[in-house]
């Protein structure tokens, strides 16, 4: 995440390429290795319930504590029965956060879900209906990293904050790794091409200009894929909409290599070992509120909407629930492949990185800047309560309203 070792304790559509244009990771066909959907999702990744490493206005709850809640479940699949704990038939995994309690005592409750089995290199496609809707001090994340953050390295494939409307996509390393962005999209902006993290440096992001890959813009069109190619030779992301997931992906024999430029690449060579700097990663989503990214006092009084509403972010999300009703993930399936013999290496088991304050916390990087001083603590707050649910769908009343999951069988497995 931007600031990235937000981990510390413990996440197109373009021209085709001339040939050689770029060094495509993908030098041989992928095979499917890994599925997890609505059938294996909660069995196969673990809930962090140790104080947020990026310091926010966040309690992460167990799993037990979530379903309770409300706060995970079953979206609706092809001929699911709701979400809640209920039984899912062909539905989408939901992860959200509390929208009801004003002036929670140790911040809004929240997930933070990891992945128990680590890989190193594959192809990751993220079937995402919907994620956490754009609002003052909200900051979600769908990103990698492995469990000696940064030597392991961080890969943040969706995140942004507050009222961004476009992603941007960040690596975190040890020092030494300098990146390109040849044969990414014109469009994209290199924001730093040093990827070390520590000192004034938030890692290196790339930002893309189409809003319909984050965010609102996201969820309008009821997402997408996200895909993500880690070789030795790149680091590689493509966004497909909905309406435009390509049939190599669909049929389940994805070939990076007819998909054009990618919104986001980052060349290893001379500048950077990718082998060297990443190694056994673990898949993470979260969404948290405030801390070092969001809650920066220079970052909240930057955007002017956001600084209208209240004095510092922690004040905002704390006295306004309702606002955060639409910040949940929607994820139909994550399918990562792997190369034959000639290529990439297969997942290595989990590694669960111990639940010491080991995994660097996500740093926040917004215009990249020098983190200023960490805001006060707001004064104490009123006991909690709790506003009167939202007519609930499902039998939870979490109240939402997901976004329609894609109906085609073609993605599904």
């Amino acid at each position: 995440m931007l600031l990235s070792a937000r981990r510390l304790a413990t996440g197109l559509g373009g021209l085709v390429l001339a040939a050689g244009a770029v060094e495509a990771g993908s030098r041989c066909s992928y095979s499917l290795d890994t599925t997890y959907d609505w059938r294996n999702f909660f069995q196969s990744f673990d809930f962090f319930t140790e104080p947020d490493p990026t310091h926010g206005f966040v309690e992460y709850v167990d799993q037990a504590t979530a379903q309770k809640g409300g706060l995970i479940g079953y979206g609706r699949g092809n001929s699911s029965r709701g979400h809640g704990g209920g039984q899912a038939n062909n539905g989408s995994i939901v992860l959200g956060v509390d929208y009801k309690t004003v002036n929670p005592a140790k911040g809004r409750r929240s997930v933070r879900v990891t992945s128990q089995k680590s890989f190193t290199h594959g192809l990751f496609l993220a079937d995402i209906s919907h994620m956490p809707k754009a609002a003052c001090g909200v900051w979600p994340a769908f990103w990698m990293f492995g469990p000696n953050w940064p030597t392991s390295g961080e890969i943040d494939i969706i995140e942004g904050v507050n009222l961004q409307d476009r992603g941007t996509v960040t690596l975190h390393t040890s020092p030494g790794c300098n990146i390109t962005n040849e044969g990414t999209l014109s469009s994209t902006y290199l924001k730093d091409g040093e990827c070390g993290a520590g000192g004034s440096s938030g890692g290196c992001g790339q930002q893309t200009a189409d809003t319909s890959n984050y965010g609102d813009g996201f969820n309008a069109i009821r997402g997408g894929v996200y895909a993500t190619e880690w070789t030795s030779e790149h680091i590689a992301v493509w966004f497909f909409p909905r309406s435009a997931i390509p049939r190599d992906v669909a049929s389940g024999q994805p070939n990076p290599e007819s998909w054009g430029r990618p919104m986001a690449r980052f060349a290893g060579g001379s500048g950077c070992d990718i082998d060297s700097h990443f190694s056994n990663n673990q898949l993470v989503f979260d969404t948290t509120f405030c801390g070092d990214w969001a809650g920066n006092p220079d970052v909240w009084g930057s955007d002017k909407t956001c600084a209208a509403k209240a004095a510092t972010c922690d004040d905002y999300v704390a006295a306004n629930p309702g606002e955060f009703r639409d910040a949940f993930w929607e994820i139909n399936s994550i399918k990562v492949f792997q190369q034959g013999r000639s290529g990439g290496k297969k997942p290595q088991a989990t590694q669960r990185p111990p639940k010491t304050t080991q995994r660097p916390p996500k740093t926040a990087q917004p215009p990249r800047q020098t983190q200023g001083p960490k805001s006060p603590h707001p004064p104490p707050r009123q006991p909690q309560q709790t506003q009167q649910p939202h007519p609930g769908w499902g039998d939870s009343g979490y109240g939402y309203q997901p976004a329609q999951p894609f109906q085609s069988q073609r993605w599904r497995a």
